[in-house]
């Protein structure tokens, strides 16, 4: 299989999680190594052929996709920061619109026009965030909610699903879509909220909340998130849409004390992370909540995201795993503390 974006965030832990699961596959990962990507992600696996390239780039997909006979493609790579979307929004044209574009011509070139018609399939990795927002009581999303993007990124990727669905529908291309709610779990960019918060609390920087802080996500940890696209892969029918979600809604305020409580907690039990970690308020005894600090709410602030993943757990067995947010947490704050020059590296580009 191509794995477009496996040096980064989710691709990671899904190629490694892919590798686990199914050790005689062959998977190649294709990435352009943004500001988001590093090669030390995949370092050591075996298996495992990288290829340093951008998925605009159609004959070089259409090259991998027939010359190493592959019939899965699995599409992480976007731009997918909200904040960097509101600053420049172009990248986010460029890379979730055209990028994808991109892949659904060389797959139909490869597979269809060209191809050997074998059986094959382009699934395509996206978010809640196309739905738009929901009010305190209402249900949650489901794949029949209407798309109603709010911030360029989440208008990017509405515009990538559907691309997707009409190379399906047009073309007959065998694709599937999965949107997913909030990803944590190791790997991930430290803008993101959990990585940021926890690197930043390390530090005794600021942890900046938007607005009230009642801005509501479901939270999903990663390694679920790829156990469900490993059943959609397997068993999920093409031209189909899938939510993804941990089950999990949760403020962001909450997330944050969760996050710090965790922390505290982490460097009671181990005095050596206060030798680690000096500039850290847990190092001297002072709660990490103190370094909280309410800033100007985010432009056009989605208030709440949730996930109705019935039809998942219906037609294919999902189930997350790791439904509980604290548990998963933990074992997240443990990656990065044990990974400091991981995340070092990106704090210091």
């Amino acid at each position: 299989l191509l794995v477009t974006g496996g040096e980064r965030g989710i691709g990671t832990n899904f190629v490694r999680y892919w590798r686990n699961a199914h050790p005689n596959d062959e998977i190649t990962v294709l990435d352009a190594l943004t500001y988001a990507g590093r090669r030390e992600n995949l370092a050591g696996m075996d298996g495992i052929t990288f290829v340093h390239g951008n998925i605009c780039d159609q004959a070089l997909v259409e090259m991998l996709l027939r010359d190493r006979a592959m019939d899965t493609l699995v599409h992480f790579a976007a731009e997918s920061h909200v904040d960097r979307s509101i600053s420049g929004p172009d990248a986010f044209i460029e890379t979730n619109i055209v990028g994808t574009h991109s892949l659904l011509k060389a797959a139909k070139r490869a597979w269809l026009d060209t191809g050997s018609g074998k059986p094959h399939r382009f699934h395509h990795v996206s978010t809640d965030e196309v739905y738009g927002t929901l009010g305190p009581d209402d249900p949650a999303f489901t794949e029949t909610t209407a798309y109603a993007p709010n911030s360029p990124y989440a208008a990017s990727k509405a515009a990538s699903d559907h691309m997707v669905r009409a190379y399906s529908r047009t073309f007959g291309l065998q694709t599937t879509i999965s949107n997913c709610s909030n990803n944590y779990g190791p790997y991930q960019f430290p803008e993101k909220l959990i990585p940021l918060f926890i690197t930043n609390a390390l530090h005794a920087k600021p942890l900046p909340i938007y607005g009230d802080g009642q801005n509501v996500r479901d939270w999903l940890h990663v390694d679920d998130h790829c156990r469900a696209i490993d059943l959609i892969l397997g068993k999920g029918q093409a031209g189909t849409v899938y939510n993804v979600g941990g089950g999990q809604e949760m403020s962001n305020l909450a997330i944050v004390e969760s996050i710090c409580a965790g922390i505290d907690d982490a460097f009671t039990r181990d005095p050596n992370l206060a030798g680690r970690f000096k500039a850290a308020p847990a190092a001297r005894g002072v709660a990490t909540s103190s370094l909280k600090s309410f800033v100007t709410d985010r432009l056009g602030h989605d208030r709440r995201y949730a996930i109705d993943c019935s039809k998942i757990e219906r037609e294919l067995g999902y189930r997350a795993q790791i439904g509980d947010f604290i548990e998963g947490f933990s074992t997240t704050l443990a990656w990065y503390l044990k990974n400091q020059d991981w995340w070092l590296n990106f704090k210091q580009a």
